[in-house]
C-alpha cells in the first residue's frame, strides 16, 4: 500500500496520516450503518495503489466493525509496518491543544477509545503506535499532552516497557504512565485494592490447565488454588475480554465440561459473589474516574449475575431506564457519597489519571470491584429518545477529561518555561 502524506507533526518522520477513526466508524455500526460500501471503497484504493495509511487503518477497523477479526488484525500490521502516526478528526479547525495518544498493536478493545472522550472538543489527537521492531520517533512529534492508551493485556506489554524507558525523558507530561497501567491486571488488582475499608474486591488466581485438568478429576481440592475458593467459581481464559469465556463454575463436572469446550492454557479464577438486590435483580454500575473525580457513566439492572449493558435490555424496559435516570442524577449525593471513602482510596491506589471500573454492593452494602481499567468504553451514542439523562452525563465526563487535558498541558508549558 501507497503512503499518501497528509500532513505533519513536526520533522519529516513524523508525518501522520489522517483517518476517520475509531468513534466515527464504531458510531456508524452501532447505529446500523453499512460499512461495506465503505470497506469496499478503500479497497479499491488499495489496488489501484493511492490508499493512505490511515485509510488502512480504518480498513482494519472496519474488518473487526463486521466481525473479521482477524483479517482486520492482518491489515492493521501491515499497515504498523511501515507507518505508526495518525490523526483523528478534530472538531475545530485550529485547535488549541494537541494530545499524543500512546497505542499498542492490538484488537479494537485493547486500547482506551479516546476518540469518544474528544470527539467534541475542540483538542487535536494524534496517535502513535508503539510496535515491536520500531524505535519511538526521536524527536516524538509535537505535542502538549501525552496518555498512555494501551492496555495492561499480555500484548501490550512490550510497548508498555517501550513507554517506560522513555517516559523520565519525555519533553511533556505523560498521563497514564505505563507501570500504573500495568496494576490494572486481574491479578494483581485485588493484591493492588486488598484492604480498603468498604471495598469487596474477590482475589483472582491465574491457575494453568493441568492444575483445572486435577481439580475436575478429583485430583486437587479447591483449596490448593486459594485458601478462601470454594465452588461456585467465576472462571475466564486469561487475557480474555468481553466476557469471552467467562462462566460460573458449581461443581467439578461442571468444570470439566468447561474445560472440554475451551482451548486456552490459562485462566483466571475468582470466587463467586451473590450480589443480586432484595428484589432478586443484579445492578452493575460503570464509574470513569478523571484526575481521581468518579463519574457515573451507566447502570445496568438483569436477572442475571453476568451482565453487560447490551444484554441487560436496558432499552426494553422503561422502570430500568428510570433507575438508571435516577442513579445518575444523584450520584454524587447519592452512590459517590455512600462509598466516599473506598472510591477515594481506590482512585489513589490505582493512581491513574483516567480509568473506569465495573462495580456492584454486595449484600453488606460494601463497594464490590469487579474490574479496573483503562480501556472501557465510555460513549454517547445511545439513542437520545431512549436514553435523556444520558448525553448531559456523557457530556460531563467528556468535558472533566478535556479539562484535565488543558490543565496539565498548562501546567507542562509552565514548568518548560
Amino acid at each position: 500500500m501507497e503512503i499518501e502524506r497528509t500532513g505533519s507533526a513536526g520533522p519529516a518522520r513524523n508525518t501522520f496520516a489522517d483517518r476517520i477513526g475509531f468513534a466515527r466508524l464504531t458510531a456508524m455500526a452501532f447505529g446500523g450503518a453499512d460499512l461495506r460500501p465503505l470497506r469496499d471503497e478503500i479497497v479499491s484504493k488499495i489496488a489501484n495503489g493511492t490508499a493512505s495509511a490511515g485509510e488502512g487503518l480504518d480498513l482494519s477497523l472496519i474488518a473487526q466493525l463486521l466481525g473479521e477479526k482477524q483479517a482486520g488484525l492482518a491489515m492493521q500490521a501491515e499497515v504498523l509496518a511501515y507507518h505508526q502516526l495518525f490523526r483523528s478528526p478534530c472538531s475545530v479547525a485550529k485547535p488549541k491543544l494537541r494530545v499524543l495518544a500512546l497505542a499498542a498493536a492490538m484488537d479494537m478493545g485493547g486500547n482506551t477509545p479516546i476518540e469518544f472522550l474528544l470527539e467534541h472538543s475542540g483538542i487535536e489527537l494524534l496517535t502513535l503506535y508503539v510496535v515491536a521492531g520500531v524505535e519511538l520517533p526521536a524527536p516524538l512529534p509535537d505535542h502538549d499532552v501525552a496518555i498512555v492508551i494501551a492496555s495492561d493485556s499480555e500484548e501490550c506489554r512490550d510497548a508498555l516497557r517501550k513507554i517506560e524507558r522513555a517516559a523520565p525523558r519525555w519533553p511533556r507530561p505523560l498521563l497514564n504512565p505505563p507501570h500504573l497501567v500495568a496494576h490494572l491486571d486481574r491479578d494483581k488488582l485485588h493484591r493492588l485494592l486488598h484492604g480498603i475499608e468498604r471495598l469487596d474486591i474477590p482475589a483472582t488466581t491465574c491457575v494453568s490447565r493441568a492444575q483445572m485438568s486435577d481439580l475436575a478429576l478429583l485430583d486437587g481440592s479447591v483449596e490448593d488454588i486459594a485458601a478462601d475458593f470454594q465452588f461456585p467459581l467465576i472462571v475466564r481464559p486469561r487475557g480474555s475480554h468481553a466476557g469471552t469465556g467467562l462462566a460460573k463454575i458449581d461443581d467439578r463436572p461442571a468444570l470439566g465440561r468447561y474445560l472440554a469446550e475451551r482451548p486456552e492454557q490459562e485462566f483466571f479464577v475468582s470466587r463467586f459473589v451473590d450480589y443480586a438486590s432484595e428484589d432478586g435483580l443484579f445492578r452493575k454500575y460503570r464509574i470513569a474516574f478523571v484526575d481521581g473525580r468518579p463519574y457515573a457513566c451507566h447502570m445496568a439492572i438483569a436477572d442475571r449475575w453476568d451482565i453487560w449493558y447490551l444484554n441487560a435490555g436496558m432499552a426494553f424496559s422503561e422502570s430500568k431506564r428510570l433507575e438508571e435516570a435516577n442513579f445518575m442524577r444523584t450520584f454524587d449525593h447519592g452512590f459517590a457519597a455512600r462509598h466516599q471513602r473506598a472510591l477515594a482510596a481506590l482512585a489513589d491506589r490505582v493512581g491513574l489519571d483516567y480509568f473506569t471500573v465495573d462495580c456492584a454492593e454486595n449484600k453488606r452494602g460494601e463497594l464490590l470491584i469487579f474490574e479496573a481499567d483503562n480501556t472501557a468504553v465510555v460513549h454517547n451514542m445511545d439513542s437520545p429518545d431512549l436514553f435523556p439523562y444520558k448525553a448531559p452525563q456523557m457530556h460531563a465526563v467528556f468535558e472533566a477529561f478535556a479539562a484535565m487535558l488543558y490543565r496539565r498541558g498548562r501546567d507542562g508549558r509552565e514548568r518548560a518555561a
